[in-house]
């Protein structure tokens, strides 16, 4: 017998430990799952994707459109947490947090026109925030709302300038 391989009861151990954490991580967050499964938010998000028409959802631009759209006066806003804003972020953009944008909103409504060109981003792509703070943001009103979906790191990465400090 080789004695790399695994015996059978270790194996079979194996199998009943991942079952029993998949069955426990399931059960804990079974309306989580189903919220994300269903296209809705999930807990502790505020936007819920479901409740807005294909025609009103925030549109995509890449780095190459930023600079033409930044002179025609389109506004930056840093979907990140405040801290995370404070560090460092694009020059002349807005700090709204998603994670506490359903309080600040309404202040925020009253500093920025909604025919103002709002452009959101985030941590890059494959972070939902600046597209979940799109669809708020025109769920609040605004017409024109695009997201920056390299974000942060694109724009850090192409060597452009950034700032630091500000926020809420």
């Amino acid at each position: 017998m080789n004695s790399f391989l695994p015996s059978r009861r270790v194996v079979l151990e194996a199998i009943v430990l991942v079952t029993v954490a998949l069955t426990a991580g399931l059960s804990l967050n079974y309306p989580m799952v189903m919220s994300a499964f269903s296209g809705r938010s999930v807990p502790g998000t505020s936007v819920n994707r479901s409740d807005v028409s294909a025609e009103r959802l925030p549109v995509p631009v890449d780095f190459a459109e930023l600079d033409e759209l930044l002179a025609q006066g389109a506004l930056l806003i840093d979907a990140r947490d405040a801290e995370i804003y404070r560090d460092s972020h694009l020059p002349g953009a807005l700090s709204l947090p998603l994670g506490n944008a359903q309080q600040t909103l309404e202040r925020f409504k009253l500093q920025i026109p909604p025919e103002k060109t709002l452009i959101t981003y985030c941590n890059g792509f494959g972070c939902p925030d600046s597209f979940d703070l799109g669809v708020l943001l025109l769920q609040a009103g605004y017409r024109e709302v695009l997201v920056y979906e390299g974000g942060y790191p694109e724009w850090r990465d192409e060597g452009r300038p950034l700032e630091s400090g500000g926020g809420e």
